[in-house]
């Protein structure tokens, strides 16, 4: 396939194969766009940004919910100042079921449970609105069937709290399996000395978000949906790559993240 000069391609194969195939691609001479996460570890994510500067190659990867209407709503809120100082963030990503394949409670294919394949949305919408700072400490506990996680396991649960630069304390929380009492429960609350502003789901949907801003007691909406913003992520991606995009425009944060991943994993 690679052989055929592509102009890009889109990989979306189990997370250990995301770094050998991205390297590959690229030093084809393909843009990638690729399934989230980049890859299982900090070091295996250098190795592609290493690879898309060597190649001067546009790379994308699924980190979808950056996307959507109501956290670019959340955005505008806290980059315009309109919160105040934000000193405090509250991301959650509760899924009510696990996934089916069984690589994924592999750790040797996964690199991570619900962590690295829910947390890293959370981990990366955090840095994100905080134009990815510093993560000055970060801790994490993990847990597999309600019990501390064991060796050679991945985590069905996950709860972690990151200290950045900024002065914000981040804290999380992902599952696979845990007793939401609906779908999923999907938010991301940041809170600052003028207000706070959130992306919540919306009656325990995938896919439909609201916006809302908190005054003391009171709520105000920003958006509702219907949100057509599944694919935003790749359109965005295609129409990059199509404008003549490089790797200087595509890989902001995704560093970032994935040392903020490593830390909580206890892995550096």
């Amino acid at each position: 396939m690679l052989a055929l000069g592509l102009d890009g391609v889109v990989i979306a194969t189990p997370s250990a194969l995301h770094a050998e195939q991205s390297i590959a691609a690229l030093n084809a001479g393909a843009a990638v766009f690729c399934q989230k996460p980049l890859a299982r570890t900090a070091a295996e994510v250098q190795s592609v940004l290493d690879a898309a500067q060597r190649n001067d190659r546009l790379l994308g990867v699924d980190l979808s919910y950056r996307h959507t209407a109501a956290m670019q709503a959340v955005r505008e809120q806290v980059g315009s100042g309109a919160l105040g100082h934000v000193f405090a963030a509250d991301l959650t990503f509760h899924n009510a079921y696990g996934p089916g394949a069984g690589w994924f409670w592999d750790p040797a294919l996964s690199g991570g449970g619900c962590l690295i394949d829910l947390g890293v949305h959370l981990v990366d919408l955090a840095l994100w609105m905080f134009d990815f700072p510093e993560v000055t400490s970060a801790t994490a506990s993990l847990f597999r069937d309600g019990r501390p996680l064991q060796p050679n396991e991945v985590e069905d649960y996950a709860v972690g709290t990151l200290q950045v630069a900024t002065g914000a304390t981040v804290r999380i929380a992902c599952s696979w399996n845990l007793s939401a009492g609906t779908d999923a429960v999907i938010e991301a609350k940041f809170f600052g000395s003028q207000g706070g502003a959130a992306m919540r789901n919306v009656d325990g949907s995938f896919f439909d978000f609201t916006a809302e801003r908190y005054e003391g007691r009171n709520t105000s909406t920003l958006t509702t949906p219907p949100d057509e913003w599944g694919a935003r992520a790749a359109a965005d991606w295609v129409r990059t790559l199509a404008g003549g995009g490089r790797f200087a425009e595509s890989t902001t944060g995704l560093l970032d993240s994935a040392r903020a991943l490593d830390r909580l994993y206890g892995r550096s």
